[in-house]
């Protein structure tokens, strides 16, 4: 069933940046959602020119960008280490909103890897060494079978982080806002890079 009146239907003021409107948005997300609000698409473009696009999780944002975590031997890390560019979505279908940012990835710091690395469960840090992330598989059985020599090389405690695995921080230039509202008359507020500050303006639905 069609929703005609959205229960979030405010129109959008202009911030000084849009990390204050996305925190705003994100704490809103995060209390209605009923999974994961920090799921976002990030499409990224081969070197033959065709996007790809896929869903990761946000695990940190600030003034400085959007962080995620991958193998960078994947599709995805190694697509963006050949060429930056790349774009985020996040869509909060209970709040109809929407959230696409454009801009360029960089690699974080050794030191912020390491930390979220090693806050995640010991599985899913074993998992990182076991998954040759994109790349042909056999059967499930030759996937368990590396997780099981992982195991037995580091059966508990800290287990050292791969080299290949690390994150991307999406530095955006362009961030648009996308408010429900009724009869398809909907907000919309786009914020773009402006030396060290932003520009905004609206645009028609």
């Amino acid at each position: 069933m069609l929703i005609d009146r959205p229960i979030s239907a405010v129109a959008l003021t202009a911030q000084t940046d849009p990390f204050l409107q996305f925190a705003q948005w994100f704490d809103a997300a995060a209390g209605r959602e009923v999974n994961d609000p920090n799921a976002m698409s990030l499409a990224t473009v081969g070197a033959d020119g065709r996007p790809s696009v896929r869903i990761v999780l946000l695990k940190g944002f600030d003034a400085d960008g959007f962080v995620f975590y991958t193998n960078t031997q994947s599709r995805k890390g190694g697509e963006l280490l050949a060429n930056p560019f790349c774009a985020l979505t996040f869509h909060w279908k209970t709040l109809e909103r929407q959230v696409r940012i454009e801009g360029k990835a960089a690699l974080v710091s050794d030191a912020e890897a390491d930390s979220y690395y090693h806050s995640r469960p010991h599985g899913s840090q074993i998992g990182a060494w076991a998954s040759e992330q994109s790349r042909p598989l056999p059967d499930r059985a030759t996937l368990e079978a590396r997780v099981a020599e992982m195991e037995q090389r580091y059966p508990e405690g800290a287990v050292p982080r791969p080299p290949h695995w690390t994150g991307f921080r999406v530095v955006p230039d362009r961030v648009e806002f996308w408010q429900g509202m009724p009869y398809r008359l909907h907000d919309r507020m786009v914020y773009e890079r402006d030396g060290a500050g932003w520009s905004t303006h609206r645009l028609y639905p």
